[in-house]
């Protein structure tokens, strides 16, 4: 295992971990767990309650910006890159963006926890893992990664700091709608990015690395 793979598998270890604290958290009623969840839900609610503007705003974003948006770019993405017999690149985004979806209704169907009571507009299945959050994090991740090899030095920057602005803004909107709780959302980035890792070491966008050179690196891992 190379030094790359080794901190990717690191820290889908520590996410893991996260998402299995959570799980029980919630289960078992852990103090902090609670506590984060009511004290957010209920301030939210209280704001919301009495803006229906605000709350459309954010009900819009999240389907403007959702995973269902990303898994549909992302399923032309892969039908060019067949054309092109990118098959790599095809058989990652067709394991990451596409296959989240699936991986989110398991994970959800494990848990089974309802929705928060005080959710402000309509959301369908169970509330943990939020699947904005995971389906947001494992497309933006995979994108980030096939796209940053060919991007200049200051796009890179600016290519990740949108990337995490997405992922970080629609899993708040999540909770600014009441339809999950925080720790849904934290859980759901958790889930994400395990899974992120998984497929990128079973089946990388490049070919595997070799004495003669190097693949493009991950985002987030320096070469």
């Amino acid at each position: 295992m190379t030094a790359r793979n080794g901190r990717l598998v690191g820290l889908s270890a520590v996410a893991l971990t996260l998402y299995v604290a959570l799980w029980v958290g919630f289960t078992q009623q852990w103090q902090w767990v609670h506590a984060m969840d009511t004290s957010a839900i209920s301030a939210l609610h209280e704001y919301g309650s009495v803006r229906p503007g605000w709350v459309t705003f954010w009900d819009v974003l999240c389907t403007v910006l959702g995973p269902g948006a990303f898994r549909l770019a992302t399923l032309v993405w892969i039908v060019v890159a067949l054309v092109r017999r990118n098959f790599r690149v095809a058989v990652f985004l067709a394991l990451t963006v596409e296959v989240s979806g699936l991986v989110t209704e398991l994970a959800k169907a494990a848990a089974d926890r309802p929705r928060p009571s005080e959710a402000l507009v309509y959301a369908w299945s169970t509330s943990f893992p939020s699947g904005h959050a995971l389906g947001l994090m494992v497309a933006v991740l995979a994108v980030l990664t096939v796209v940053l090899p060919h991007v200049g030095g200051g796009g890179r920057i600016w290519l990740c700091v949108a990337g995490a602005a997405v992922v970080v803004v629609i899993g708040a909107a999540r909770v600014i709608l009441n339809v999950h709780n925080p720790s849904d959302v934290l859980a759901g980035w958790a889930l994400g990015y395990v899974w992120f890792v998984l497929v990128w070491l079973v089946a990388p966008p490049v070919a595997p690395v070799t004495e003669a050179g190097e693949t493009p690196a991950a985002p987030g891992i320096s070469r």
